[in-house]
């Protein structure tokens, strides 16, 4: 079947130049966005019944725009003033320049990798000597853990706030051509949103190892796989995928 409609499981880009965007146009194709998760933050006293002292810790390892965000917010609750000493270790220079909102980026000494987190260990192995702390989800990559004990990095967990599935009641009687998720949290929203949900001629395009594992482990058939070496993203994943389909 060809392919006419898709749904991304994310929010909408919010550049023009999205590449989302270009395969609509390029393909008639229509590309909606809708996030199936959210994260709610967790409050000051949830905080302090994990027995996480933040003072004592001298660097912060960021993941995400959710980790800084929710960082500084329980700081605040805290009435805990980020000295102008603390490291910043960052997976990606986006998540680096975010810190702008919080800091003034200049005077404070910020590290970042190149995409992934085991990118980030080589320089956060340059500073064994701080204590890391990791602002997180309650859903935490498990990689991320692994690689930090793996490496001997003295770190403290955080959980800042929840991953939870969004209200999607609105697309009970919506059909799309292909369903985009990029985390096993989104897979578990759809089941959790539509329980009696069947695949049919629906297909379901995925990013990342545990997102593929997540879709096999439910029982749905993974059409669209991302990424592999010749198609490192999932709008390449798409592309490649819809100009198969829709030549017939």
């Amino acid at each position: 079947m060809k392919v006419k409609t898709i749904l991304v499981s994310q929010p909408e880009p919010q550049t023009e130049n999205s590449p989302y965007f270009d395969l609509a146009q390029k393909h008639k194709v229509k590309v909606d966005f809708r996030p199936f998760i959210h994260v709610e933050g967790v409050d000051a006293a949830e905080v302090r019944k994990q027995k996480v002292n933040i003072p004592s810790h001298t660097a912060v390892i960021l993941t995400s725009r959710n980790a800084v965000d929710h960082f500084f917010r329980i700081c605040e609750e805290l009435r805990f003033n980020v000295p102008n000493e603390m490291k910043y270790f960052c997976t990606s220079e986006a998540i680096a320049y975010y810190l702008q909102k919080y800091v003034v980026y200049r005077k404070r000494k910020i590290y970042f990798g190149t995409a992934t987190f085991a990118d980030l260990i080589p320089l956060i192995k340059k500073h064994k000597d701080e204590k890391f702390l990791l602002p997180s989800s309650d859903v935490l990559k498990p990689e991320i853990p692994k690689l930090l004990k793996d490496n001997k990095i003295n770190y403290t967990r955080a959980i800042l706030y929840n991953t939870v599935s969004s209200n999607l009641s609105d697309l009970a009687d919506v059909y799309y051509d292909v369903l985009v998720f990029f985390s096993p949290s989104g897979i578990k929203s759809l089941f959790e949103n539509f329980p009696d949900f069947e695949q049919g001629e629906t297909r379901i395009a995925a990013f990342g190892s545990s997102t593929h594992k997540e879709v096999k482990a439910t029982g749905l058939k993974l059409d669209i796989k991302a990424p592999t070496p010749k198609l490192p993203s999932m709008t390449m994943a798409l592309e490649d995928y819809i100009k198969k389909v829709n030549k017939k």
